[in-house]
């Protein structure tokens, strides 16, 4: 059973550079099927159905460098995480603050 687990794991797609490489042979591939497809069906249908197995790729590959975990760097792994700072006023509630002389009243930020 070892043997089968060890095989299985040739077929992993573990780094960003690997999803590449897939995804440029699914490209070579493609376009050599988008070929026969389009001297086997001359004319529109033929381009078509060569767009279709090139729109393919974009699905794949896509698919492919989203599911591999993007690996953090090392000087960005050290670096201890600060806290955000806090903002004093919020857009959703507003404060009242007390300006300088010449403000009509405690909230207005208007002088004189």
């Amino acid at each position: 059973m070892s043997m089968f687990k060890r095989l299985g794991r040739l077929f992993i797609i573990k780094t960003r550079f690997e999803a590449f490489l897939v995804t440029y042979a699914i490209a070579v591939g493609s376009i050599e099927r988008g070929q026969h497809y389009m001297a086997q069906y001359p004319g529109f249908g033929g381009y078509l159905l060569a767009l279709a197995c090139t729109g393919v790729v974009f699905l794949a590959g896509g698919k492919l460098l989203d599911s591999v975990k993007a690996q953090p760097a090392l000087a960005a792994s050290r670096i201890p995480a600060q806290p955000r700072a806090r903002r004093q006023f919020s857009r959703n509630r507003p404060r009242f603050r007390r300006s300088a002389a010449g403000a009509r009243s405690a909230g207005s930020s208007r002088r004189g």
